[in-house]
C-alpha cells in the first residue's frame, strides 16, 4: 500500500535486478500471504510442526527428508554444523571449542568462494568449519577436489550459482562420486535453481534453497537430503540455529509456496523474450546504447535484457549511471555485475509493461541530460 512507503518516507522500486535479497527478494502469492498470517494467529508444538512441514514437504518433492530453516545461508551455516556436530552432544554446545582432531573441513572449488551478499567462508566459519579450496580459480576437476581431501574434511561443499566460475569445473554429479568414494557427504548450496529434486538426484546429501527466490515464499530456507543428514540440521535448533530460527509463520508460508510452486505454470524464457522484445527495440534507438537478449549463466530458463553503452557516446560511466537510476523518484535496480565492462542486464520478471516502459523513459532521460545527477 502506498501508505507504508509514505508512513515511512520509503522509496518506490522498480526490481529489473530479479529475485535479490537486498529488494526484499520476491512477492509470494495470495494463498501463501494467508497461511503466513494463519501461522502468526496459531500456536504449535514446533517440533511437531517442523517434522511434519518436512514430513510432508519430503513427499511433495519424492526425497528423503526436509526441514525449513530462516533463510539459505542459514542452511549453510546449519548444515556445515551438522557434518560436523553428527550426534555428539558436546560439540552441539561447544561446538567453536571443538578439538582439531574433530573433522572439521570442509572443501570445495576454488571457484565456487564466492560472495553472495556475505562470504560463502563466512557461513562455513558460522558452522564451525574451516573452508578448504580445491583446485583453481579457472579449473577444479574431481581429481583436484579429490585431492584436497583428507582425514579432517568433514564434506564437501558445491556452490551451485550464476556468481561462480562455470568453466572448467566439475558437475555436481561428478562431485557426488568423489563424495562416495571418500565416504564423505556432499552439501549443495542451490539457493536460488528452480529445480527442487535434480541435485539431490544427482548423489547429494544435503540441498539448500533460499524459500523466498524461485520458490516466492516468505523469507525462508529449505535442506532436503538424506534423512540422516537432516535429522542433524534439525539438532542444530539447539546449537548454532537458535540464532537463526524460522518462525511458525515461515514453515508454514514456505511449505504452501512449495506446494504452489509444483503445480504452477512457470513463466518459460520464451515468455521472458516476448515481454522484453518491445523494451530491447525501444533501448536501441537510444545513441550509443545496445541491447539484447542473453540466457542465465547457470543454465536456467532465465532470459535477460543485456544493455550495453558505449561510455564515449553516452557521456556516462555505467556505475554512474546504474547509480544515478537507483537515486530516481522511483529507484530502478538491474543486475549491475559488468557494470565495469559498460554492460548491465534487465531481469524482466518481477517487472510490468508499465515499469519496462518507465525503465526505458528514465535511461532516455539521463542520456539525454535532463536528470543527469
Amino acid at each position: 500500500m502506498s501508505s507504508i512507503y509514505e508512513k515511512y518516507d520509503l522509496k518506490q522500486v522498480i526490481n529489473a535486478s530479479g529475485r535479490m535479497t537486498i529488494l526484499g527478494v520476491s512477492t509470494p502469492a495470495a494463498d501463501v500471504v494467508d497461511t503466513v498470517k494463519y501461522g502468526l494467529n496459531h500456536y504449535f508444538e514446533m517440533k511437531d510442526l517442523v517434522d511434519k512441514t518436512g514430513a510432508y514437504i519430503a513427499q511433495l518433492l519424492e526425497v528423503e527428508s526436509a526441514v525449513v530453516v530462516s533463510c539459505a545461508s542459514a542452511g549453510i551455516a546449519q548444515s556445515v554444523a551438522a557434518v560436523i556436530v553428527k550426534d555428539n552432544a558436546w560439540l552441539l554446545e561447544n561446538l567453536h571449542a571443538a578439538p582439531l582432531s574433530v573433522p572439521h573441513d570442509i572443501v570445495m572449488p576454488k571457484g565456487h568462494n564466492v560472495n553472495f551478499g556475505a562470504p560463502v567462508g563466512t557461513m562455513v566459519a558460522l558452522g564451525g568449519g574451516r573452508l578448504v579450496e580445491a583446485g583453481y580459480s579457472n579449473e577444479c576437476s574431481p581429481e583436484q577436489l579429490a585431492a584436497a581431501i583428507t582425514p579432517t574434511t568433514a564434506a564437501l561443499l558445491y556452490i551451485k550459482s550464476h556468481h561462480c566460475v562455470q568453466k572448467s569445473h566439475l558437475s555436481v554429479e561428478q562431485a557426488a562420486v568423489v563424495a562416495r568414494k571418500h565416504g564423505i557427504p556432499l552439501i549443495v548450496d542451490a539457493a536460488a535453481e528452480e529445480d527442487l529434486q535434480c541435485y539431490y538426484q544427482m548423489g547429494a546429501d544435503l540441498v539448500i534453497y533460499s524459500g523466498a527466490k524461485a520458490i516466492e515464499g516468505p523469507t525462508s530456507g529449505l535442506v532436503i537430503g538424506r534423512t540422516q543428514y537432516v535429522e542433524w540440521v534439525k539438532r542444530q535448533s539447539n546449537g548454532i540455529g537458535r540464532a537463526m530460527k524460522v518462525g511458525k509463520e515461515g514453515i508454514l508460508g514456505l511449505t504452501q509456496a512449495i506446494e504452489n510452486y509444483l503445480s504452477q505454470e512457470k513463466t518459460t524464457g520464451a515468455e521472458m523474450v516476448e515481454k522484453m522484445t518491445p523494451f530491447i527495440a525501444n533501448l536501441n534507438t537510444l545513441n550509443g546504447v545496445s541491447a539484447r537478449v542473453v540466457w542465465d549463466a547457470a543454465g536456467r530458463d532465465i532470459a535477460r535484457a543485456e544493455i550495453k553503452f558505449d561510455e564515449a557516446q553516452t557521456g556516462w560511466a555505467t556505475g554512474e549511471l546504474v547509480q544515478a537510476l537507483k537515486n530516481g523518484v522511483i529507484a530502478i535496480y538491474f543486475r549491475g555485475y559488468k557494470a565495469n565492462e559498460g554492460i548491465i542486464e534487465a531481469d524482466v520478471r518481477s517487472v510490468s509493461d508499465d515499469q519496462l516502459h518507465t525503465i526505458f523513459t528514465a535511461i532516455e532521460a539521463l542520456l539525454s541530460g535532463e536528470k543527469h545527477a
